[in-house]
């Protein structure tokens, strides 16, 4: 039979005379319930960030440096007046980065049992209690820090704990409500939670911190705001969409046909050896590690390097310290449509599209970074690089950070918390690398040395993701618990012959028999 023509209104399964379906969402109108999740798990990582990098802030103004000893560079003088801050905590710089670092200590752990639980059971439920626990451990942090430097330490490795699990979750959570051509958009919006939340939580806390309450009230905002948000989630956010009360049929109909028996799929197996030995995995590993390595540096230090080398004060260390993160949200959401336009328009291969993203998402940081070290003391170019380096980041999100969906749906949340738990390193040995080298030595030659770092960092993870990666199905995703091939997987549209309109359709794969 003949292929509608655009807008025209069809089932949404329409026989082509092959073995292929062609899928087309008819939703029109209001919000659909998978931008409903979008925007939900959007507000989710919002608090999730918030949660995470409020300490970083207020840490300059709990760290007592009143009688501290830093050998600070005067080659850029300040041009404002301002004093030593007396904290209520003698903290030097590698004690700075062992607090700083030790979340990461706990989010380690969670991550590959968060990807298989996720998998297994309620992936809403781990998410949304992951966010619970953090937060409830966040009320409890100014309490800690007064009590005793062990307690706060295992207070910030618990709350790595509960957020270990929001990502794997997450995207076991997209595994049953994505269809394969929202990819990148619904993910890069939902994850870009994470950047306006840098951006929400950097210039609040230090508005705070110069408050009359003081820094503790940076821990309260954020944590009450954390707990109201998890009522919200757990009143309007399901499972799967068949389990949605309030879907419409068209709606689900389109999101189950275009990812097919996997959206059900529970199965206790998990191809670990397949997992282990796949070239493809280890090419997402080590650009995930990449991209971390670079952001959770400057994510847990940009704020003392604002103070201590640009010689902004408190209040406008908060503001300028979020700007870059401003740009990583607006990169990575219209990088998640742009990616998916290519790939939909047949502009460029699924593979291409993201060796592409990736690799403007890697080089581009790493030039920015290494230019940082040579602006001398002109705050405008350093800042101006500084936030190129972190905004053109965003591009990643729609490389590697998707890529788990493409190669391997069905275990999507078991291989980003494999991915993530490699990329979780960088969160307390970047930190702890930066108090190494700025110890009692706050100049920009010691910070030079951190930016080459990260950048040679970048360059690996550009290289063998370009080498390696690729946004085909694996073969073992389609394997039951013996290993044999069970469901077929989902045809990749790669030319121009395939489809008429892809914006609106999607390919499957299902023969009679099945």
């Amino acid at each position: 039979m003949d292929r509608p023509e655009y807008g025209e209104k069809t089932d949404p399964l329409i026989k082509t005379g092959t073995n292929d379906v062609v899928l087309v969402d008819k939703q029109k109108g209001c919000l659909s319930c998978r931008q409903v999740l979008a925007f939900l798990g959007f507000l989710g990582f919002v608090n999730v960030y918030c949660l995470r990098v409020n300490l970083s802030v207020a840490m300059v103004a709990m760290a007592n440096t009143a009688n501290s000893n830093v050998n600070q560079s005067d080659e850029c003088p300040s041009n404002v007046t301002s004093k030593q801050q007396e904290g209520d905590f003698d903290w030097d710089e590698k004690t700075q980065g062992i607090i700083l670092g030790s979340f990461f200590y706990g989010y380690i752990v969670t991550q590959i049992p968060g990807g298989w639980l996720g998998s297994r059971f309620s992936a809403k439920k781990l998410f949304g209690f992951g966010v619970l626990c953090t937060s409830l451990l966040t009320l409890v942090t100014p309490i800690a820090a007064k009590t005793s430097f062990a307690l706060l330490i295992a207070v910030r490795v618990v709350e790595g704990i509960g957020e270990g699990v929001t990502f794997p979750a997450m995207h076991a959570l997209w595994g049953k409500w994505a269809p394969p051509y929202e990819r990148s958009r619904l993910a890069a919006f939902t994850y870009a939670g994470a950047q306006f939340g840098t951006v929400v939580a950097l210039p609040i806390s230090g508005l705070l911190c110069d408050s009359k309450w003081g820094w503790p009230s940076v821990f309260y905002v954020f944590g009450i705001s954390g707990c109201l948000w998890f009522i919200i989630w757990m009143i309007l956010v399901y499972e799967t969409p068949s389990s949605h009360p309030r879907i419409s049929q068209e709606e689900r109909e389109y999101i189950e046909k275009s990812l097919g028996e996997e959206i059900n799929s529970k199965s206790l197996y998990v191809p670990w050896l397949s997992i282990a030995s796949s070239i493809r995995v280890w090419a997402i590993v080590l650009s995930h590690v990449a991209n971390n390595w670079g952001f959770y540096t400057l994510l847990t230090c940009l704020p003392t390097y604002m103070k201590q080398i640009l010689k902004f004060d408190l209040s406008q260390n908060g503001f300028i310290s979020a700007i870059p993160y401003l740009l990583l949200w607006l990169i990575q959401t219209i990088g998640g449509r742009f990616a998916d336009f290519l790939r939909e328009r047949q502009i460029l291969s699924t593979t291409t599209t993201r060796k592409l993203m990736n690799s403007l998402g890697l080089l581009l940081p790493a030039t920015f970074l290494i230019s940082t070290g040579y602006v001398g003391c002109n705050k405008i170019l350093a800042v101006v690089f500084l936030t190129l380096a972190v905004g053109s980041g965003g591009f990643c999100m729609s490389g590697f950070n998707v890529n788990h969906l493409d190669i391997a749906p069905r275990y999507s949340g078991v291989l980003m918390g494999i991915t993530n738990m490699f990329a979780t390193i960088p969160g307390f040995v970047g930190p702890a690398i930066v108090g190494q080298l700025t110890n009692n030595q706050q100049t920009r030659g010691q910070w030079r040395i951190v930016f080459f770092i990260c950048a040679a960092v970048y360059l690996q993870g550009f290289v063998t993701f370009l080498i390696c990666g690729t946004g085909e199905e694996q073969p073992w995703n389609n394997s039951d618990s013996s290993g044999r091939g069970k469901y077929k997987p989902l045809k990749t549209v790669e030319s121009d012959s395939d489809v008429e309109h892809p914006e609106h359709i999607q390919y499957g794969s299902h023969s009679d028999s099945d």
